[in-house]
């Protein structure tokens, strides 16, 4: 009896395991999520002021991206040297910046589509998940217009995050902030960064 009772529990914690993992979104599905998401703002961005497709956006990309582990690595050495107060400051300035530069790129739609390509292995445990997005031709004689974007994913507490996002395949986003902030956290430190990034969000979603 005491054996029928001990497979019971494992066969039970097997299933709940199962079950869990069922629940956790690969890599492809939170991508197609995001853009899931993004699709449907910039449909309807004629009717949307900037602050109001910044505020649909936000919830999909604080689920999507790891935020907080992308201005750690784009801020380099500094985010050490860094008071906790400005490490704060900061995470949360790249957090806005990082949402209405999206709330401003994305902000028309003329029946473009974002398409999942394929997933490959990356470095140090992530996976590439290899999309592009495709506009329609402006007239009959062009073709399509694709921009190929590599989002690198990484899992934290079994929950798979957008770390960086590669342009045409190569292009890393976080070299290019970590290089555009390299200056300002060497000479001003990272609260001084933080005020600028907050400036810059509020200009992109001024309209």
């Amino acid at each position: 009896m005491k054996l029928v009772r001990i497979l019971v529990l494992i066969l039970a914690l097997a299933v709940n395991a199962a079950v869990s993992a069922a629940e956790i979104p690969s890599p492809t599905k939170v991508i197609e999520n995001f853009h899931a998401v993004l699709l449907r703002v910039m449909k309807e961005a004629k009717s949307l002021a900037a602050k109001e497709r910044y505020t649909k956006l936000e919830p999909a990309i604080v689920t999507a991206f790891d935020l907080g582990f992308m201005i750690r690595v784009a801020s380099g050495t500094a985010w050490r040297k860094a008071s906790d107060e400005h490490k704060s400051q900061l995470t949360e300035a790249f957090r806005r910046m990082s949402i209405a530069t999206y709330a401003f790129r994305f902000k028309g739609y003329s029946g473009q589509r974002f398409e999942t390509l394929k997933i490959s292995e990356g470095p140090r445990r992530t996976k590439l998940i290899h999309t592009q997005i495709v506009s329609p031709p402006k007239n009959k004689e062009k073709r399509e217009q694709v921009v190929k974007l590599t989002y690198v994913t990484k899992q934290f507490k079994g929950k798979w995050k957008i770390v960086d996002v590669l342009l045409d395949g190569g292009i890393s986003e976080l070299s290019v902030k970590h290089s555009e902030y390299r200056t300002t956290l060497k000479t001003k430190g990272a609260g001084r960064l933080a005020t600028i990034l907050d400036k810059k969000a509020d200009q992109l979603i001024a309209d």
